[in-house]
């Protein structure tokens, strides 16, 4: 039995396969613990969107070579970098044992069992035993079924499919997780129902660009796209109270789609709408094939569809050739638009993607400079946004206690606002009406009426 150290870098899909292995790791005997100092097996599960988010995996993994001093320590790195640098990453780190690719994670059990047993019985002159897998693996998107289900989450986090095809610019992710694959309805239904047994509430699902589940799998039923009938055949789950799904792209929002919210009443007001720049210049250069003005066509579609929409969004300042027009196309699209919520970065260039070539790279003090500008933008909208809830009523799901006050109580709209508040732990995992008080900008806070 090892004590097993896993942190997870980058997105909700990093999230969900370090579940997968976590889960996996228990099953044959092993523990999880949340303490660095006392771990037999490091795993660092990584992300390649964003150079800082290397460099902060390999500084770590670096620091925690300490703990092979006093005892034999198994250390793996898994996910995007492993699968992008590969046994490179042997020169970088080491120490290092395990590299597994964005296709293995069922496989790293194994993989962590053989190096851990090698390890206790090797003799000192022993060669270095080490596991490289970032090959491809037919079928891979089936193999993500297991969950860490300890502490009895209310909310959790379901990949419907694999990879990417759209090949923006700017992006590794279909370089490390590869094209598009997706899995069948019935394998995600039957995930969710299990979920669902176990007290799961609230599922999201996900994927890369989400809502081209399975368009080229499975086909199109009475006009209504796979991931619709996906949507309808979650819904149907006896017991799950909310349904959301990330991150889509704009140009798979069909009608299909936007009718959806209108009969599905577990699917939540949410959406999370990527813009990445206002500018058409720019998202020409990026590859996002859309407009500014097809993008504000589709959120005043949305809204006008369904009213009260939460909407929140990705936006990308200093790709190469941003001009200060360019830049201030887009902050007056976010100014116009109003997001609830948004995430802004300053462009990153990545490995063998076409934009870490291209000409009229951005300084970095300009990039800061935009960054810090529009974060202003999105702060004040997000306020305004959250604001118009003071005085109101709302559903919350309760999650559970609240991460920066254990003796409150959190959960989260609809609209996927976080909101604090005082009560019994019976009403967790229950949905409660809360009589918001006072507002923040990013969190409500407000007292309990009754359970719904």
């Amino acid at each position: 039995m090892a004590k097993v150290y896993i942190k997870t870098y980058g997105c909700q899909m990093n999230e969900r396969d370090s579940e997968q292995v976590a889960q996996m790791l228990l099953d044959r005997g092993h523990v999880i613990t949340t303490h660095e100092a006392e771990a037999d097996v490091v795993l660092l599960n990584t992300c390649s969107v964003r150079d800082l988010a290397e460099q902060k995996a390999l500084g770590k993994m670096g620091m925690l070579g300490a703990l092979s001093r006093q005892r034999p320590v198994v250390y793996g790195f898994l996910g995007c970098m492993a699968q992008s640098r590969g046994a490179s990453l042997l020169k970088e780190v080491p120490h290092l044992d395990l590299v597994v690719g964005t296709q293995k994670f069922h496989r790293v059990a194994d993989y962590v069992d053989e190096v851990w047993q090698r390890k206790l019985h090797a003799r000192f002159d022993d060669v270095r035993f080490t596991i490289i897998d970032v090959e491809e693996e037919r079928g891979s998107q089936n193999t993500i079924r297991d969950h860490l289900t300890a502490g009895r989450p209310v909310s959790a986090f379901v990949s419907i499919m694999q990879g990417c095809n759209m090949h923006c610019t700017f992006c590794i992710v279909p370089y490390t997780r590869g094209a598009e694959r997706s899995r069948p309805i019935p394998e995600v239904v039957e995930e969710v129902r299990r979920l669902v047994e176990q007290g799961v509430r609230e599922v999201t699902l996900l994927g890369q660009i989400v809502n081209l589940y399975g368009r080229h799998e499975f086909p199109k039923l009475e006009d209504k796209s796979p991931f619709v009938q996906l949507l309808e055949a979650v819904h149907e789950v006896e017991g799950l109270q909310r349904l959301r799904f990330t991150s889509p792209h704009p140009i798979g929002f069909r009608q299909d789609l936007l009718a959806a919210f209108g009969y599905l009443p577990k699917l939540v007001e949410h959406i999370h709408l990527p813009l990445q720049s206002g500018s058409n210049r720019i998202l020409k250069a990026m590859h996002r094939t859309y407009t500014a003005e097809k993008y504000l066509s589709l959120v005043e579609e949305i809204r006008s569809t369904t009213p009260g929409m939460a909407i929140t969004t990705d936006v990308i300042v200093g790709f190469p050739g941003e001009t200060d027009e360019d830049y201030g196309r887009t902050r007056a699209l976010v100014d116009q638009i109003g997001f609830d919520n948004a995430f802004v970065f300053k462009y990153s260039p990545r490995k063998d993607t076409p934009a870490a070539v291209m000409a009229a790279q951005v300084s970095e003090p300009v990039k800061e400079a935009r960054n810090h500008d529009l974060l202003g933008v999105v702060n004040a909208w997000a306020k305004r946004r959250a604001g118009a809830f003071v005085g109101q009523k709302v559903e919350i799901l309760c999650e559970g206690p609240s991460k920066t006050n254990p003796h409150r109580l959190s959960g989260r709209t609809r609209g996927n606002k976080i909101a604090v508040f005082e009560g019994n732990e019976r009403l967790i995992g229950r949905l409660v009406d809360l009589e918001v008080e006072h507002s923040t900008g990013y969190t409500l806070y407000g007292r309990v009426e009754a359970a719904i």
